[in-house]
C-alpha cells in the first residue's frame, strides 16, 4: 500500500492562503491533487492539514472536491503524518507539499519505483541543489521509518521538517536517491512568493485549457517560446 500525504495549510508566513489561490479557475491545491492522482503507483491521496482552524476552509475546499482530508498538529508535522498513518495504514509512503502545483506524475512513479527496487527507508529525488526542479520534489519513505523517526525525534527541526532525522541518519536508515536526466536542481517552478504564483499562474491559463493533463516536457516547450518567463522572479531556465 503506498499512500501519498500531501502536506499543505492556509498560514503560510512567505504567501498566507497560496494553497487556496486560484489555478486556472480552481484551488491551487485542487491542481495539484489532479496531477498528483495521474501517478499510476499511488494507492491513495490524503491532505494532510492542521487542526488549527485557520485551516477550516482548506477542509471544507478539499472535501467539497472528494478529496480526502485528515488533521494533526500544526508545528509537529511528523506527528501529523503518523496520525495519518493511525488512520490510513499503508506501508510506504509519499511526502508531498503543497506549494508543488508542478508536480509530476511520471517523476512521482519514477522515485518510488527507485525505492521500491533498492528496499530503502527513503528516498528522494532532490539533494540541494542537485535534482529536479524545485517544485517536483518527491519523497518515499517506509512507513515504520516513519513511526521511528517520530518516536525518536528531539529537535524542532524532525518535527517541522517529517524526515529530517531519517534523511540525515544515513547509519540509521538505508537511503536512496533518483537522479535526474538532465539536472534541473537550480530551476524553479515551486510557490513560495508573490512572483512565483504568477509564473505558474501564466503556465497555467496557457496550458491546462488545452490540455488539462499537460507534461513537464509541455511546461519546458512553452517556456523556450517565453524568454520573459524563463528568469522572472527566479531561475525558470531550462
Amino acid at each position: 500500500m503506498i499512500l501519498a500525504i500531501l502536506q499543505a495549510r492556509l498560514s503560510s508566513s512567505r504567501l498566507p492562503g497560496k494553497v487556496l489561490s486560484p489555478l486556472a479557475g480552481a484551488p491551487m491545491l485542487l491542481r495539484q491533487v489532479e496531477r498528483v492522482r495521474r501517478a499510476r503507483r499511488l494507492d491513495a491521496l490524503v491532505v494532510a492539514t492542521s487542526t488549527d482552524p485557520s485551516d477550516d476552509l482548506l477542509e471544507a475546499e478539499m472535501t467539497r472536491a472528494g478529496v480526502a482530508v485528515r488533521r494533526g498538529n500544526l508545528d509537529n508535522v511528523l506527528a501529523r503524518f503518523v496520525g495519518v498513518l493511525d488512520t490510513d495504514p499503508a506501508d510506504h509512503v509519499v511526502r508531498l507539499t503543497g506549494d508543488c502545483p508542478l508536480s509530476d506524475p511520471e517523476v512521482i512513479d519514477a522515485t518510488i519505483a527507485r525505492h521500491l527496487e533498492t528496499g530503502a527507508d527513503y528516498t528522494n529525488n532532490r539533494y540541494d541543489p542537485v535534482g529536479f526542479p524545485k517544485g517536483q520534489d518527491v519523497e518515499v519513505v517506509r512507513a515504520e521509518a516513519l513511526r521511528r523517526a517520530a518516536r525518536t525525534a528531539t529537535t524542532r527541526e524532525e518535527r517541522e521538517h517529517v524526515t529530517w532525522g531519517i534523511r540525515n541518519a544515513p547509519d540509521a536508515y538505508r537511503l536512496a536517491r533518483l537522479d535526474p536526466p538532465v539536472d534541473e536542481g537550480e530551476v524553479r517552478w515551486t510557490v513560495d512568493t508573490p512572483d512565483d504564483y504568477a509564473f505558474v499562474r501564466e503556465v497555467f491559463e496557457a496550458l491546462y485549457p488545452v490540455d488539462p493533463n499537460f507534461t513537464s516536457e509541455d511546461v519546458r516547450v512553452f517556456l523556450r517560446g517565453r524568454p520573459d518567463l524563463q528568469t522572472f522572479g527566479g531561475d525558470r531556465r531550462l
